[in-house]
């Protein structure tokens, strides 16, 4: 039982880590999509149609995604994915409907039907929530749908740094 428990921990790191890396890191943000729309009013930029953004090791696809921001120096407010969202950092990967990052908070939210793999092991639930300066994740089921982990005991994650 405490190995099950254990790499259930080493999962939700994986899901953390691959739920925080598009927000993290020294690299450039390059951003590829259809369109953008920049409002410099309400401090939005909005890319939309096949957007791909890519950090490092890290790459988010999604169908849009808004980048807001506030204060004189621009500073970034809070990161919102819509439609089709996929992060994908070796062999970790994220998916879900929609995406949001607070970064004065601290929290990532995936919602719409999420679900994050790392090699074989899978969780899912309603909403996965990732608390980055605490290094904890929070899955919640619903009424109609409950969390879920598939665990591969033994296999290639065990032992595996987030």
């Amino acid at each position: 039982m405490r190995s099950v428990f254990c790499q259930l921990i080493l999962l939700l790191l994986l899901a953390s880590a691959a739920l925080a890396a598009p927000i993290s890191g020294k690299e450039p943000l390059k951003v590829k999509s259809d369109n953008l729309t920049a409002d410099n009013e309400k401090k939005t930029a909005t890319f939309e149609g096949k957007v791909v953004a890519h950090q490092g090791e890290l790459t988010l696809y999604t169908d849009r995604l808004v980048v807001s921001s506030d204060g004189e120096g621009n500073e970034l407010s809070k990161v919102e994915a819509f439609g089709n969202v996929r992060i994908l950092q070796g062999n970790r990967q994220a998916t879900g409907g929609h995406a949001v990052y607070d970064p004065k908070r601290g929290v990532i939210l995936l919602d719409g039907n999420p679900k994050v793999m790392a090699g074989e092991d899978v969780i899912t639930g309603k909403v996965i929530t990732y608390f980055i300066n605490e290094q904890r994740s929070v899955v919640t089921g619903g009424p109609k749908e409950r969390v879920e982990a598939v665990i591969h005991p033994g296999g290639k994650n065990v032992g595996a740094k987030p």
